[in-house]
Protein backbone atom coordinates (compact mmCIF):
# COMPACT_ATOMS: atom_id res chain seq x y z
CA UNK A 1 0.00 0.00 0.00
CA UNK A 2 1.35 3.43 -0.99
CA UNK A 3 2.30 5.66 1.88
CA UNK A 4 0.01 8.67 2.20
CA UNK A 5 1.76 11.92 1.37
CA UNK A 6 2.50 14.14 4.35
CA UNK A 7 0.42 17.31 4.57
CA UNK A 8 2.25 20.57 5.23
CA UNK A 9 -0.23 22.71 7.15
CA UNK A 10 -1.10 26.37 6.55
CA UNK A 11 1.16 27.99 9.14
CA UNK A 12 3.86 25.32 9.11
CA UNK A 13 7.36 26.55 8.31
CA UNK A 14 9.28 24.68 5.63
CA UNK A 15 13.09 24.29 5.63
CA UNK A 16 14.71 26.68 3.14
CA UNK A 17 16.11 23.90 0.97
CA UNK A 18 12.61 22.55 0.43
CA UNK A 19 10.77 25.86 0.57
CA UNK A 20 12.61 27.45 -2.37
CA UNK A 21 11.61 24.86 -5.02
CA UNK A 22 8.10 24.71 -3.57
CA UNK A 23 7.78 28.49 -3.94
CA UNK A 24 9.26 28.43 -7.45
CA UNK A 25 6.63 25.84 -8.34
CA UNK A 26 3.88 28.30 -7.37
CA UNK A 27 5.61 31.09 -9.29
CA UNK A 28 5.68 29.00 -12.47
CA UNK A 29 2.03 28.00 -12.02
CA UNK A 30 0.76 31.59 -11.93
CA UNK A 31 3.30 33.22 -14.22
CA UNK A 32 1.91 32.77 -17.74
CA UNK A 33 -1.65 33.80 -16.87
CA UNK A 34 -0.58 36.66 -14.64
CA UNK A 35 1.73 38.12 -17.29
CA UNK A 36 -0.85 37.68 -20.07
CA UNK A 37 -3.23 40.28 -18.57
CA UNK A 38 -0.79 43.23 -18.61
CA UNK A 39 0.38 42.13 -22.06
CA UNK A 40 -3.20 42.39 -23.37
CA UNK A 41 -3.72 45.74 -21.65
CA UNK A 42 -0.50 47.12 -23.13
CA UNK A 43 1.44 47.72 -19.91
CA UNK A 44 4.71 46.32 -18.62
CA UNK A 45 4.42 42.84 -17.04
CA UNK A 46 7.03 43.88 -14.47
CA UNK A 47 4.64 46.20 -12.63
CA UNK A 48 2.04 43.41 -12.50
CA UNK A 49 4.58 40.94 -11.08
CA UNK A 50 5.60 43.52 -8.46
CA UNK A 51 2.05 44.30 -7.34
CA UNK A 52 0.99 40.65 -7.44
CA UNK A 53 3.81 39.81 -5.05
CA UNK A 54 3.07 42.76 -2.77
CA UNK A 55 -0.67 42.00 -2.89
CA UNK A 56 -0.05 38.38 -1.90
CA UNK A 57 2.05 39.44 1.10
CA UNK A 58 -0.69 41.90 2.11
CA UNK A 59 -3.25 39.10 1.83
CA UNK A 60 -1.19 36.83 4.08
CA UNK A 61 -0.75 39.65 6.63
CA UNK A 62 -4.43 40.69 6.70
CA UNK A 63 -5.61 37.08 7.02
CA UNK A 64 -3.12 36.51 9.87
CA UNK A 65 -1.33 33.81 7.90
CA UNK A 66 -4.40 31.54 8.09
CA UNK A 67 -5.50 31.56 4.42
CA UNK A 68 -3.09 30.37 1.72
CA UNK A 69 -3.74 32.22 -1.53
CA UNK A 70 -1.72 33.77 -4.32
CA UNK A 71 -3.02 37.00 -5.87
CA UNK A 72 -2.45 37.20 -9.61
CA UNK A 73 -3.68 39.45 -12.42
CA UNK A 74 -7.47 39.35 -12.84
CA UNK A 75 -8.99 38.55 -16.24
CA UNK A 76 -12.39 39.98 -15.24
CA UNK A 77 -11.31 43.53 -16.03
CA UNK A 78 -9.80 43.00 -19.48
CA UNK A 79 -12.92 43.84 -21.54
CA UNK A 80 -14.02 46.95 -19.59
CA UNK A 81 -10.42 48.20 -19.35
CA UNK A 82 -9.91 47.87 -23.12
CA UNK A 83 -13.18 49.74 -23.65
CA UNK A 84 -12.01 52.59 -21.42
CA UNK A 85 -8.68 52.72 -23.26
CA UNK A 86 -10.51 52.97 -26.59
CA UNK A 87 -12.70 55.90 -25.51
CA UNK A 88 -11.74 59.34 -26.94
CA UNK A 89 -10.01 61.44 -24.32
CA UNK A 90 -9.51 58.50 -21.99
CA UNK A 91 -6.72 55.95 -21.63
CA UNK A 92 -5.25 53.35 -19.32
CA UNK A 93 -4.75 55.83 -16.47
CA UNK A 94 -8.54 56.32 -16.36
CA UNK A 95 -8.99 52.55 -16.22
CA UNK A 96 -6.68 52.62 -13.21
CA UNK A 97 -9.12 55.00 -11.51
CA UNK A 98 -11.86 52.43 -12.07
CA UNK A 99 -9.63 49.71 -10.58
CA UNK A 100 -9.12 51.80 -7.45
CA UNK A 101 -12.86 52.34 -7.01
CA UNK A 102 -13.57 48.63 -7.55
CA UNK A 103 -10.99 47.69 -4.92
CA UNK A 104 -12.52 50.12 -2.43
CA UNK A 105 -15.99 48.68 -3.16
CA UNK A 106 -14.66 45.21 -2.35
CA UNK A 107 -13.35 46.60 0.95
CA UNK A 108 -16.85 47.96 1.66
CA UNK A 109 -18.34 44.53 0.92
CA UNK A 110 -15.80 43.06 3.35
CA UNK A 111 -16.89 45.48 6.09
CA UNK A 112 -20.53 44.57 5.44
CA UNK A 113 -19.68 40.88 5.76
CA UNK A 114 -17.89 41.59 9.05
CA UNK A 115 -21.09 42.99 10.56
CA UNK A 116 -23.69 40.63 9.03
CA UNK A 117 -21.54 37.48 9.11
CA UNK A 118 -21.44 34.66 6.56
CA UNK A 119 -24.60 32.76 7.49
CA UNK A 120 -26.30 34.33 4.46
CA UNK A 121 -24.00 32.28 2.20
CA UNK A 122 -25.71 29.04 3.28
CA UNK A 123 -29.06 30.64 2.50
CA UNK A 124 -28.29 32.08 -0.94
CA UNK A 125 -25.69 29.49 -1.94
CA UNK A 126 -26.57 26.14 -0.31
CA UNK A 127 -24.21 23.20 -1.00
CA UNK A 128 -26.37 22.06 -3.94
CA UNK A 129 -25.54 25.38 -5.66
CA UNK A 130 -22.10 26.10 -4.20
CA UNK A 131 -20.69 22.70 -5.20
CA UNK A 132 -21.29 23.15 -8.95
CA UNK A 133 -20.19 26.81 -8.79
CA UNK A 134 -16.85 25.70 -7.33
CA UNK A 135 -16.56 22.90 -9.90
CA UNK A 136 -17.20 25.41 -12.70
CA UNK A 137 -14.16 27.44 -11.62
CA UNK A 138 -12.01 24.63 -12.93
CA UNK A 139 -14.26 23.22 -15.65
CA UNK A 140 -14.69 26.46 -17.57
CA UNK A 141 -10.90 26.84 -17.69
CA UNK A 142 -10.43 23.44 -19.35
CA UNK A 143 -10.76 24.97 -22.82
CA UNK A 144 -8.18 27.66 -22.07
CA UNK A 145 -5.71 24.98 -20.95
CA UNK A 146 -6.16 23.22 -24.30
CA UNK A 147 -5.73 26.53 -26.14
CA UNK A 148 -2.58 27.31 -24.19
CA UNK A 149 -1.23 23.90 -25.17
CA UNK A 150 -2.01 24.55 -28.84
CA UNK A 151 -4.44 21.62 -29.04
CA UNK A 152 -7.38 23.99 -29.68
CA UNK A 153 -7.29 27.22 -31.67
CA UNK A 154 -8.60 30.60 -30.49
CA UNK A 155 -12.16 29.68 -31.53
CA UNK A 156 -12.15 26.53 -29.40
CA UNK A 157 -11.97 24.16 -32.39
CA UNK A 158 -9.27 21.55 -32.89
CA UNK A 159 -6.14 23.21 -34.26
CA UNK A 160 -5.41 22.52 -37.95
CA UNK A 161 -2.08 20.96 -38.90
CA UNK A 162 -1.33 20.09 -35.30
CA UNK A 163 2.41 19.50 -34.84
CA UNK A 164 3.05 16.01 -33.38
CA UNK A 165 5.91 17.49 -31.37
CA UNK A 166 3.45 19.80 -29.61
CA UNK A 167 1.22 16.86 -28.73
CA UNK A 168 4.18 14.83 -27.43
CA UNK A 169 5.44 17.65 -25.19
CA UNK A 170 1.91 18.26 -23.94
CA UNK A 171 1.30 14.59 -23.10
CA UNK A 172 4.71 14.04 -21.49
CA UNK A 173 4.24 17.10 -19.26
CA UNK A 174 0.70 16.10 -18.31
CA UNK A 175 1.55 12.46 -17.61
CA UNK A 176 4.59 13.37 -15.51
CA UNK A 177 2.41 15.72 -13.45
CA UNK A 178 -0.31 13.07 -13.05
CA UNK A 179 1.83 10.05 -12.25
CA UNK A 180 4.58 11.99 -10.52
CA UNK A 181 2.28 12.88 -7.64
CA UNK A 182 1.37 9.20 -7.31
CA UNK A 183 4.69 7.45 -7.91
CA UNK A 184 7.28 9.89 -6.54
CA UNK A 185 8.39 9.46 -2.96
CA UNK A 186 9.39 11.98 -0.32
CA UNK A 187 10.03 15.56 -1.33
CA UNK A 188 9.87 14.75 -5.06
CA UNK A 189 6.13 14.11 -4.75
CA UNK A 190 5.64 17.64 -3.39
CA UNK A 191 7.36 19.24 -6.39
CA UNK A 192 5.82 16.98 -9.03
CA UNK A 193 4.47 20.02 -10.91
CA UNK A 194 7.89 21.69 -11.00
CA UNK A 195 9.54 18.45 -12.18
CA UNK A 196 6.98 18.06 -14.98
CA UNK A 197 7.54 21.66 -16.11
CA UNK A 198 11.32 21.22 -16.20
CA UNK A 199 11.08 17.87 -18.02
CA UNK A 200 8.57 19.29 -20.51
CA UNK A 201 10.79 22.31 -21.10
CA UNK A 202 13.86 20.14 -21.79
CA UNK A 203 11.85 18.02 -24.24
CA UNK A 204 10.56 21.19 -25.94
CA UNK A 205 14.18 22.35 -26.27
CA UNK A 206 15.10 19.09 -27.98
CA UNK A 207 12.17 19.51 -30.40
CA UNK A 208 13.05 23.14 -31.10
CA UNK A 209 9.81 24.56 -29.66
CA UNK A 210 11.42 27.16 -27.38
CA UNK A 211 11.63 30.75 -28.62
CA UNK A 212 14.47 32.75 -27.02
CA UNK A 213 13.80 36.02 -28.87
CA UNK A 214 12.29 37.71 -25.81
CA UNK A 215 15.30 36.69 -23.71
CA UNK A 216 17.85 38.32 -26.01
CA UNK A 217 16.00 41.64 -26.06
CA UNK A 218 15.36 41.79 -22.30
CA UNK A 219 17.57 43.89 -20.04
CA UNK A 220 19.29 42.37 -17.02
CA UNK A 221 17.74 44.82 -14.58
CA UNK A 222 14.67 46.98 -15.12
CA UNK A 223 12.47 49.18 -12.97
CA UNK A 224 8.71 48.57 -13.06
CA UNK A 225 6.83 51.31 -14.92
CA UNK A 226 4.60 53.09 -12.38
CA UNK A 227 1.58 55.16 -13.42
CA UNK A 228 -0.82 57.24 -11.36
CA UNK A 229 -4.59 56.84 -11.80
CA UNK A 230 -6.99 59.42 -13.17
CA UNK A 231 -10.64 59.44 -12.20
CA UNK A 232 -13.52 59.90 -14.62
CA UNK A 233 -17.14 58.99 -13.91
CA UNK A 234 -17.62 57.45 -17.37
CA UNK A 235 -14.57 55.20 -16.95
CA UNK A 236 -15.58 54.26 -13.40
CA UNK A 237 -19.11 53.28 -14.49
CA UNK A 238 -17.62 51.05 -17.20
CA UNK A 239 -15.30 49.28 -14.74
CA UNK A 240 -17.59 48.97 -11.69
CA UNK A 241 -19.83 46.06 -12.89
CA UNK A 242 -16.77 43.79 -12.85
CA UNK A 243 -16.93 44.05 -9.05
CA UNK A 244 -19.78 41.52 -9.05
CA UNK A 245 -17.61 39.09 -10.99
CA UNK A 246 -14.59 39.30 -8.68
CA UNK A 247 -16.68 39.18 -5.49
CA UNK A 248 -18.41 35.95 -6.58
CA UNK A 249 -15.07 34.61 -7.82
CA UNK A 250 -13.43 35.39 -4.48
CA UNK A 251 -16.14 33.59 -2.49
CA UNK A 252 -15.88 30.57 -4.79
CA UNK A 253 -12.10 30.44 -4.47
CA UNK A 254 -12.25 30.67 -0.68
CA UNK A 255 -14.77 27.84 -0.58
CA UNK A 256 -12.69 25.59 -2.81
CA UNK A 257 -9.52 26.42 -0.85
CA UNK A 258 -11.39 25.51 2.35
CA UNK A 259 -12.20 22.14 0.80
CA UNK A 260 -8.59 21.61 -0.24
CA UNK A 261 -7.00 22.49 3.12
CA UNK A 262 -9.78 20.99 5.23
CA UNK A 263 -10.57 24.17 7.18
CA UNK A 264 -13.46 26.64 6.94
CA UNK A 265 -11.63 29.78 5.84
CA UNK A 266 -14.91 31.69 5.61
CA UNK A 267 -15.03 31.59 9.42
CA UNK A 268 -11.35 31.64 10.32
CA UNK A 269 -9.69 33.97 9.40
CA UNK A 270 -13.05 35.08 7.97
CA UNK A 271 -14.40 36.01 4.56
CA UNK A 272 -14.32 39.68 5.56
CA UNK A 273 -10.54 39.54 6.01
CA UNK A 274 -9.78 37.75 2.75
CA UNK A 275 -12.23 39.95 0.81
CA UNK A 276 -10.73 43.12 2.32
CA UNK A 277 -7.21 41.99 1.47
CA UNK A 278 -8.22 41.20 -2.13
CA UNK A 279 -9.94 44.57 -2.49
CA UNK A 280 -7.10 46.50 -0.87
CA UNK A 281 -4.60 44.80 -3.18
CA UNK A 282 -6.71 45.73 -6.22
CA UNK A 283 -6.97 49.37 -5.10
CA UNK A 284 -3.24 49.57 -4.39
CA UNK A 285 -2.46 48.05 -7.80
CA UNK A 286 -4.64 50.70 -9.40
CA UNK A 287 -2.80 53.46 -7.55
CA UNK A 288 0.57 52.12 -8.74
CA UNK A 289 -0.32 51.56 -12.42
CA UNK A 290 -0.88 47.79 -12.42
CA UNK A 291 -3.93 45.63 -13.13
CA UNK A 292 -6.44 44.35 -10.54
CA UNK A 293 -5.57 41.23 -8.56
CA UNK A 294 -7.54 38.14 -7.64
CA UNK A 295 -6.94 34.80 -5.93
CA UNK A 296 -5.55 32.35 -8.48
CA UNK A 297 -7.04 28.96 -9.32
CA UNK A 298 -3.71 27.71 -10.66
CA UNK A 299 -2.14 27.98 -7.23
CA UNK A 300 -5.15 26.38 -5.55
CA UNK A 301 -4.60 23.47 -7.92
CA UNK A 302 -0.94 23.24 -6.91
CA UNK A 303 -1.95 23.00 -3.24
CA UNK A 304 -4.55 20.33 -4.02
CA UNK A 305 -1.98 18.17 -5.80
CA UNK A 306 1.03 18.65 -3.52
CA UNK A 307 -0.81 18.92 -0.15
CA UNK A 308 1.55 21.77 0.72
CA UNK A 309 -0.63 24.55 2.17
CA UNK A 310 2.03 26.61 3.92
CA UNK A 311 1.64 30.40 3.66
CA UNK A 312 5.42 30.54 4.02
CA UNK A 313 5.68 28.78 0.66
CA UNK A 314 3.07 31.12 -0.88
CA UNK A 315 4.92 34.08 0.61
CA UNK A 316 8.14 32.78 -0.91
CA UNK A 317 6.44 32.73 -4.32
CA UNK A 318 5.39 36.35 -3.74
CA UNK A 319 8.99 37.31 -2.97
CA UNK A 320 10.16 35.57 -6.15
CA UNK A 321 7.54 37.50 -8.13
CA UNK A 322 8.79 40.79 -6.66
CA UNK A 323 12.39 39.88 -7.53
CA UNK A 324 11.40 38.90 -11.08
CA UNK A 325 9.80 42.32 -11.58
CA UNK A 326 13.29 43.88 -11.31
CA UNK A 327 15.21 41.18 -13.24
CA UNK A 328 14.28 41.38 -16.90
CA UNK A 329 16.31 38.36 -18.00
CA UNK A 330 14.77 36.04 -15.39
CA UNK A 331 11.24 37.16 -16.23
CA UNK A 332 11.90 36.72 -19.95
CA UNK A 333 13.37 33.24 -19.36
CA UNK A 334 10.16 32.07 -17.68
CA UNK A 335 8.20 33.52 -20.58
CA UNK A 336 10.07 31.17 -22.92
CA UNK A 337 8.26 28.17 -21.39
CA UNK A 338 6.22 26.99 -24.40
CA UNK A 339 2.45 26.61 -24.43
CA UNK A 340 2.40 22.79 -24.58
CA UNK A 341 4.27 22.65 -21.26
CA UNK A 342 2.04 25.12 -19.39
CA UNK A 343 -1.05 23.65 -21.06
CA UNK A 344 -0.14 20.16 -19.88
CA UNK A 345 0.26 21.35 -16.29
CA UNK A 346 -2.91 23.46 -16.44
CA UNK A 347 -4.93 20.45 -17.58
CA UNK A 348 -4.30 18.81 -14.23
CA UNK A 349 -4.50 21.97 -12.10
CA UNK A 350 -7.88 23.03 -13.46
CA UNK A 351 -9.21 19.49 -13.22
CA UNK A 352 -8.27 19.38 -9.54
CA UNK A 353 -10.35 22.51 -8.92
CA UNK A 354 -13.32 20.95 -10.69
CA UNK A 355 -12.91 17.81 -8.60
CA UNK A 356 -12.90 19.94 -5.43
CA UNK A 357 -16.41 21.14 -6.28
CA UNK A 358 -17.58 17.55 -6.65
CA UNK A 359 -15.87 16.72 -3.35
CA UNK A 360 -17.80 19.57 -1.70
CA UNK A 361 -21.09 18.05 -2.88
CA UNK A 362 -20.07 14.61 -1.66
CA UNK A 363 -18.85 15.85 1.74
CA UNK A 364 -22.06 17.87 2.22
CA UNK A 365 -24.10 14.68 1.69
CA UNK A 366 -26.64 16.48 -0.48
CA UNK A 367 -29.91 14.58 -0.74
CA UNK A 368 -30.66 14.52 -4.48
CA UNK A 369 -33.94 12.73 -3.90
CA UNK A 370 -35.22 16.23 -3.05
CA UNK A 371 -36.33 18.10 -6.18
CA UNK A 372 -34.98 21.47 -4.95
CA UNK A 373 -31.41 20.17 -4.64
CA UNK A 374 -31.51 18.42 -8.00
CA UNK A 375 -32.90 21.55 -9.67
CA UNK A 376 -30.29 23.84 -8.10
CA UNK A 377 -27.34 21.73 -9.16
CA UNK A 378 -28.76 21.12 -12.64
CA UNK A 379 -29.49 24.78 -13.42
CA UNK A 380 -26.14 26.03 -12.10
CA UNK A 381 -24.20 23.50 -14.18
CA UNK A 382 -26.19 24.19 -17.36
CA UNK A 383 -25.93 27.98 -17.00
CA UNK A 384 -22.19 27.74 -16.39
CA UNK A 385 -21.42 25.36 -19.25
CA UNK A 386 -23.97 26.46 -21.87
CA UNK A 387 -22.06 29.57 -22.96
CA UNK A 388 -24.98 31.94 -22.40
CA UNK A 389 -24.07 35.43 -21.22
CA UNK A 390 -25.67 38.57 -19.81
CA UNK A 391 -24.21 42.04 -20.36
CA UNK A 392 -24.15 44.47 -17.46
CA UNK A 393 -23.13 47.67 -19.17
CA UNK A 394 -19.82 46.79 -20.75
CA UNK A 395 -19.09 43.79 -18.53
CA UNK A 396 -20.22 40.35 -19.60
CA UNK A 397 -21.39 37.80 -17.05
CA UNK A 398 -20.95 34.22 -18.21
CA UNK A 399 -19.60 30.89 -17.07
CA UNK A 400 -18.91 30.58 -13.36
CA UNK A 401 -19.78 34.22 -12.62
CA UNK A 402 -23.24 34.03 -14.20
CA UNK A 403 -23.82 30.58 -12.68
CA UNK A 404 -22.98 31.99 -9.22
CA UNK A 405 -25.47 34.84 -9.63
CA UNK A 406 -28.19 32.48 -10.89
CA UNK A 407 -27.40 30.04 -8.08
CA UNK A 408 -27.69 32.84 -5.51
CA UNK A 409 -31.05 34.00 -6.87
CA UNK A 410 -32.47 30.46 -7.03
CA UNK A 411 -31.07 29.60 -3.62
CA UNK A 412 -32.61 32.73 -2.09
CA UNK A 413 -36.01 32.08 -3.70
CA UNK A 414 -36.04 28.49 -2.47
CA UNK A 415 -34.94 29.60 0.99
CA UNK A 416 -37.84 32.08 1.16
CA UNK A 417 -40.29 29.44 -0.11
CA UNK A 418 -39.03 27.00 2.53
CA UNK A 419 -39.38 29.66 5.20
CA UNK A 420 -42.91 30.51 4.03
CA UNK A 421 -43.85 26.83 4.08
CA UNK A 422 -42.29 26.45 7.53
CA UNK A 423 -44.32 29.37 8.90
CA UNK A 424 -47.59 27.94 7.65
CA UNK A 425 -46.83 24.40 8.82
CA UNK A 426 -45.55 25.67 12.18
CA UNK A 427 -48.81 27.52 12.81
CA UNK A 428 -50.96 24.55 11.78
CA UNK A 429 -48.93 21.76 13.40
CA UNK A 430 -49.25 20.21 16.82
CA UNK A 431 -45.66 18.95 16.62
CA UNK A 432 -43.53 22.04 15.99
CA UNK A 433 -40.23 20.25 16.70
CA UNK A 434 -40.90 17.88 13.81
CA UNK A 435 -41.59 20.83 11.48
CA UNK A 436 -38.29 22.50 12.40
CA UNK A 437 -36.43 19.23 11.88
CA UNK A 438 -38.02 18.86 8.44
CA UNK A 439 -36.99 22.41 7.44
CA UNK A 440 -33.42 21.81 8.58
CA UNK A 441 -33.12 18.60 6.55
CA UNK A 442 -34.47 20.34 3.44
CA UNK A 443 -31.50 22.69 3.44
Amino acid sequence: MAKQRQIIQIQEKVPLAKGIPLSIQHTFAMFSASVLVPYILGISPSIALLMNGIGTLIFIFVTKGKAPAYLGSSFAFISPALLVISQPGLGYRYALGGFVVTGLLMCCVALLIKFVGTSWIDAVLPPAAMGPVVALIGLELAGSAAQTAGILDDTGAMAHDLDPKVVIVFLVTLLLAVFGGVLYRGFASAIAILISIIAGYVLALVFGLVDFSSLSSASVFELPAFQSPKFNIQAILIIIPATLVVVSEHIGHQVVTSEVVGKDLLKDPGLHRSMFADGFSTALSGFCGSCPTTTYGENIGVMAITKVYSVWVIGGAAVFSICLSFIGKASALIQTIPGPVMGGVSFLLYGMIGASGIRLMVDSRIDYSKARNLALTSVVFVVGLSGIAINLGDVQLKGMSLAAVVGMLLGLVMYLLDKYRLTNEYEDSDNNDEVLKSFSSSR
